[in-house]
């Protein structure tokens, strides 16, 4: 699975670790994530999230 990185404040969504503070368990793939996940750092729309190489 890919990690995502946020293109505004940086923030890497790991899917490995989730996002316990929104309730994601591991292992949560970014696509599962839900439509409407934000970043937990600046509030960004996932569309502004881009993979890592």
């Amino acid at each position: 699975m890919k990690s995502y990185q946020c293109g505004i404040c940086r923030y890497l969504y790991d899917p490995e670790q989730g996002d316990p503070e929104n309730n994601i368990p591991p292992p949560t793939s970014f696509e599962q994530l839900p439509a409407d996940w934000v970043c937990p750092i600046c509030a960004a729309a996932k569309e502004q999230f881009s993979p890592l190489a």
